[in-house]
Formats: C-alpha cells, sequence, structure tokens
C-alpha cells in the first residue's frame, strides 16, 4: 500500500523538477546581476530551500492525516500544490523573463498563498502551520532580495 508521505513527497519532487526549465543563458544573465552588499548568505539558499520544502511536505503530511480524503483536507492539499507551484515558478519564470521585476511579484504572491495557508492550516493542526513559518520568515527575504536587485540592476527590471 502506498503512504500519504510517499504520495505527497513524490508529488513534491515532480513539481519540483520545474526548476529545471532553465536554459544555461538563464543562468548567465543572472549570474552576472548585480547583488546588495548584505547578501553574505547566498551559498546557503539551496539548504534553506531544502529546510523549508521538508517542512512543508511534513505539514501536509500532518494535515492528510489528520482527516485523509475529506473534502476539506483535499483543499487544503490544493493550497500546498499552489504553494509549492508559486515557489518552483519563481525561478524558471523570472530567468525565462530577465525580469527581477517578475520575480518579486511571484515571490510576493508565494507569501500571500503561504500565509492564507498557514491560516487555512492552523485549525486542523497547530503543529503544520507551525512547519510553515519557516517559509514565512524566509519569503519576505528573498522577495525583499530580488526587489533589491531591482534598483541594481535597473536595466533587468
Amino acid at each position: 500500500m502506498i503512504k500519504s508521505w510517499m504520495v505527497i513527497g513524490g508529488v513534491a519532487i515532480l513539481v519540483a523538477l520545474g526548476a529545471n526549465l532553465i536554459q544555461p543563458s538563464d543562468r548567465q544573465w543572472f549570474k552576472r546581476l548585480q547583488r546588495p552588499r548584505w547578501l553574505t548568505f547566498e551559498a546557503a539558499i539551496p539548504i534553506i530551500w531544502t529546510v523549508i520544502f521538508i517542512c512543508g511536505g511534513w505539514s501536509a503530511y500532518i494535515v492528510w492525516e489528520r482527516n485523509p480524503s475529506t473534502t476539506s483536507t483535499w483543499l487544503l492539499m490544493s493550497l500546498y500544490l499552489i504553494l509549492e507551484i508559486a515557489i518552483i515558478a519563481y525561478t524558471p519564470v523570472m530567468f525565462r523573463l530577465q525580469s527581477l521585476q517578475a520575480g518579486t511579484i511571484i515571490g510576493g504572491a508565494g507569501f500571500i498563498i503561504g500565509l492564507i495557508l498557514t491560516l487555512a492550516v492552523l485549525p486542523v493542526s497547530g503543529w503544520a502551520a507551525l512547519l510553515l513559518v519557516p517559509f514565512l520568515l524566509w519569503s519576505p527575504i528573498g522577495t525583499y532580495t530580488t526587489w533589491q536587485m531591482m534598483s541594481l540592476n535597473p536595466q533587468d527590471v
């Protein structure tokens, strides 16, 4: 029998594969952009996102296990999926459009979706909501960083 955590993890991995829709020229565009001087933690960003995705998957697992297969749980799972799609879309959309503004908009939208999801999950499980807090803390930092990069790279807004 397939366990719920396997399905949640599998879906998360399938969606995450969308981040690979990046061309080498897109990467070159991003690498040449100027960054704020205070951005000294760029090497840690993949680790931060790994922790955030693990927490998000764990949160979804807790919600699913509380009320499996109910309409309200399926709706929450849809919100988890929408949030992950928004998170994953940030890089390929911003890179493809070569637009920091697009990245800022997607980042802000992701935060709003994450906040809505956290508030919707809270009545189901405080732990599941708490596991979404790392995203809620990090998302504004990433969005702010992208916004700051717009002023340093006005040709790439």
